[in-house]
């Protein structure tokens, strides 16, 4: 964090950031509890959920692709401008709305959310100028990430019981365009502009190098863990009779996450390349493999929990760290904007996939899913370590001549 607050504007930016992107971390539950209260079936809220989840990931990239051509502020506020009346629309849908409605809402404000997190790591190291400060930041940014996360669910929950279900998202709609317009007319954000590429944009946008495929389909492997974690740790609080402990037992993976995000902007600056996310990748896989012992005792999942949680953010700021190296040029935006959609498609996977394991073989069976995923993650990273090596511009020369 002191990396971001020592440059003149960074940290204004970071905060303002954080604020808006607390917002999008309240629409996923949020529109589950709104649309089961709306038909009155769990079912259909899960689909209206997972509409808005696939969208998301499809919208993603679009927009970073559209931000890497236009600049950030047009991109921001009218994609802003688009999903605050979506979830307007949503908020005051009357009870026996069509599950088909829902879900039709749902996918236009998924597509067309702000790419905020993309946007401000984009951002970061022209604010900071050095490489080591750079990863500081990102470190920073996934602990403050885990923070919305925290934050987020709650708040939802909460003002929906307070107030109603639909209240919850209107406000946080309104939260979004104000924050997001705040970001987007800051200093910083309205003058970037993506850096000149030497000849015509390549075909693939961002996945056009090695690097970048190798990067993305490592965080498909974490996004499992994430998603199988999430399941067996609510799967193994129910066996133990112990269900209301999920929600704070997850809220203890994300402060370790937290604690270890702090740490490795403090002390990790050392530590980059294929063999440093090897090193957290390793980390993460053997912390939450160890979950398997612990699944008989909430207490010592909670323990486990918090060391587990500590190679989250670490993880993160090292493959954030990765992409310009990583993207070809010009593509930045649109390159974090695929990170998120990696993660978001893991997690759906490894979530469907865990869950099916805890029916039939219990919760252990579910986190050795996690431990899988994350040996997975591990293995993709040392076979392809290569191509983390070689800058994009080299990688894309064979397919320019």
């Amino acid at each position: 964090m002191s990396a971001i607050a020592s440059a003149p504007g960074a940290l204004r930016v970071f905060v303002i950031s954080i604020v808006a992107r607390l917002p999008l971390t309240m629409l996923s539950i949020g529109l589950l509890v709104h649309a089961r209260h709306l038909t009155g079936s769990f079912a259909a809220a899960g689909v209206v959920t997972g509409a808005y989840g696939v969208s998301l990931g499809v919208g993603g990239p679009l927009l970073g692709k559209l931000v890497d051509r236009r600049g950030q502020t047009a991109v921001l506020v009218a994609s802003a401008g688009v999903a605050a009346p979506l979830l307007g629309a949503v908020a005051v849908m009357p009870v026996g709305t069509s599950p088909a409605v829902l879900v039709a809402l749902a996918c236009g404000i998924g597509l067309a959310e702000p790419p905020l997190g993309a946007c401000v790591r984009t951002l970061l190291p022209g604010l900071l100028g050095d490489a080591d400060a750079a990863r500081a930041a990102y470190a920073a940014d996934a602990s403050a990430s885990e923070l919305t996360w925290i934050a987020g669910p709650p708040l939802a929950l909460g003002l929906g019981a307070v107030w109603s279900t639909g209240a919850a998202l209107a406000a946080a709609g309104v939260i979004l365009v104000v924050a997001t317009v705040a970001f987007a007319v800051q200093p910083a954000s309205r003058g970037w502009r993506p850096a000149p590429a030497a000849g015509p944009r390549p075909r693939g946008g961002s996945l056009q190098t090695p690097a970048m495929r190798t990067l993305v389909v490592v965080l498909v492997a974490v996004g499992v863990l994430f998603g199988a974690v999430e399941v067996a740790v609510t799967a193994a609080t129910d066996a133990l009779g112990s269900t209301a402990a999920a929600g704070p037992l997850l809220g203890v993976w994300g402060a370790g996450s937290l604690v270890g995000g702090v740490l490795a902007s403090r002390f990790g600056r050392g530590a980059h390349g294929a063999g440093g996310l090897t090193l957290v990748l390793v980390a993460l896989t053997v912390g939450h493999l160890a979950l398997t012992a612990a699944a008989g005792s909430v207490l010592a999942l909670a323990a486990i929990l918090v060391v587990a949680g500590a190679a989250i953010a670490p993880t993160y700021a090292m493959v954030y760290a990765m992409v310009d190296d990583a993207a070809p040029t010009g593509t930045v935006t649109e390159a974090f904007a695929w990170l998120g959609t990696a993660i978001a498609i893991g997690a759906s996977a490894g979530a469907a996939s865990a869950g099916a394991l805890a029916d039939h073989a219990g919760p252990v069976a579910a986190f050795a899913l996690a431990g899988a995923a994350g040996a997975a993650a591990v293995l993709l990273a040392m076979l392809r370590s290569g191509t983390l090596s070689a800058p994009a511009t080299a990688a894309l020369a064979p397919a320019a001549a």
